[in-house]
């Protein structure tokens, strides 16, 4: 029987999700093989319509990508990215105020999209036995005779070239067809979740002078039910701004100039209205629209074909504006690390997909569900018990505007630091009644919800 060192792991899709697969597979297969439909140094992929929009490097995925990458942040900084603490360098604006700053010890690395996966994919690259070939559309699975195991992808257009394979993931994202093709050789259809928020965006580059910022490297003005608008404004490389505009349930920004700037006097905070006034718009404004939230159940498919593997939003599609999308995939990643690790040479799809869910998805898909159903235009169940935890949530945002410590127990769920059940520790809880009973009588009832900003992954 050939070693898991002496075989090769084909992974499908070069974005954020395929590459982190990738490093994985690097330290356990002796060859590893990214495949992507596009051109993977093409900066605006068709596979990849949200690209140019802000996109997040939450607290968690940086320091798991720190740990495969090592100097990886240091090496964008210097090439222009911003690198900033969460709770110090970051404006979160929730509710019309701001969170109180302070250190939080964690590091987020600023920069456009295409910026931060030209230098992921160099390390990847880089890595001894691992190839990425771009242009190449994968048309089907191989499977064995008997159709109990993949082993391999079929190439072009008509399928005619075989890519063989010990282990083939699936990266390709939200169109992943590995469930059409699952259905077509008998496995049935996997179950999915979705959940409608009807996000749009619309997105442009400004150059921007470095002290609107007053220091902050990112500006996050958070939607909730009271104000179903948000933003984000990042400083990114070569002394630009990203600023992204979003809107739930069909209130999508414009893309005109004066509608832009109208929209986003609009927000809770003036803050990024501001710093537009005061800039130079570099590009047109981009349009992108999500949906709904999409799961698919793999861990629940009665039964499933050995050597394939899924992983990233193929799995899971959050709402992008939590800015969860690369976090998520590093953490799906790393379970895979985790099960490669403890399966030795087997490789059990049913204990990996069981892993992926109870350790990974579970919660951040609970955490993203729950705020998404603080926006009463929202359809979905609102459980008592559901309506207990958002007031909680509410209650604990609106006194971490106030309180520091408060806002640094947010900011770590926020970033997949802790998770969302850290905010109904008692402790917290406790805290959070003190300093609301201080708050001042005339002071504003904030907003519920646990929300990040947009980006999809």
């Amino acid at each position: 029987m050939k070693s898991r060192a002496e075989g090769h792991a084909v992974v499908v899709g070069a974005g954020p999700a395929g590459l982190f697969a990738a490093r994985v597979l690097a330290d356990a297969y002796g060859r590893v093989t990214v495949v992507e439909r596009d051109d993977p140094a093409d900066e605006h992929r068709r596979g990849v319509p949200q690209s140019e929009h802000a996109h997040d490097f939450l607290a968690r995925g940086y320091q798991i990508v720190e740990g495969w990458f090592p100097g990886v942040g240091d090496e964008m900084v210097a090439g222009g990215a911003h690198a900033g603490d969460i709770a110090r360098d970051v404006r979160w604006v929730i509710g019309g105020s701001p969170l109180v700053k302070g250190d939080s010890g964690l590091t987020t690395v600023v920069s456009s999209r295409t910026f931060r996966e030209r230098h992921l994919r160099a390390r990847v690259e880089a890595l001894p036995h691992v190839t990425v070939l771009g242009g190449q559309d994968v048309a089907g699975l191989s499977f064995s005779g008997d159709g109990s195991v993949v082993d391999g992808v079929l190439l072009g257009p008509d399928g005619a070239e075989r890519l063989s394979a010990d282990l083939v993931v699936d990266a390709t994202g939200r169109g992943s067809r590995t469930p059409v093709w699952l259905e077509e050789h008998g496995y049935g259809r996997v179950e999915e979740e979705k959940l409608k928020v009807d996000v749009g965006y619309a997105t442009r580059v400004v150059q921007a002078p470095a002290d609107a910022f007053a220091g902050d490297v990112c500006i996050n003005i958070v939607a909730s039910p009271d104000s179903p608008r948000g933003g984000s404004c990042q400083r990114v490389e070569g002394d630009r701004a990203v600023v992204t505009l979003y809107g739930v349930l069909g209130d999508h920004p414009p893309t005109d100039v004066e509608g832009f700037n109208a929209f986003a006097k609009s927000l809770a905070a003036p803050d990024i209205h501001e710093i537009l006034e005061v800039s130079e718009p570099l590009t047109e404004a981009r349009r992108y629209r999500f949906p709904a939230s999409l799961r698919r159940r793999y861990e629940q498919m009665g039964s499933f074909p050995r050597g394939l593997l899924l992983l990233g939003d193929a799995v899971c599609s959050l709402n992008p504006r939590y800015g969860q999308g690369m976090a998520f995939a590093a953490l799906q990643a790393l379970a895979l690390q985790e099960h490669l690790q403890e399966e030795g040479e087997g490789l059990e799809a049913g204990a990996y997909f069981q892993r992926l869910a109870g350790q990974v998805i579970d919660p951040v898909w609970g955490m993203t569900l729950l705020s998404d159903l603080s926006f009463p235009g929202v359809q979905g169940e609102r459980t008592p018990e559901t309506l207990q935890v958002l007031d909680i949530v509410g209650r604990t945002q609106i006194a971490a505007t106030l309180d520091g410590s408060l806002a640094l127990s947010c900011l770590r769920v926020f970033g997949l630091i802790d998770p969302p059940t850290a905010l109904m520790d008692p402790a917290v809880q406790e805290r959070v009644h003190e300093t609301l009973s201080r708050r001042p009588a005339h002071a504003g009832s904030g907003t519920e919800g646990n929300s990040e900003t947009d980006r999809g992954n």
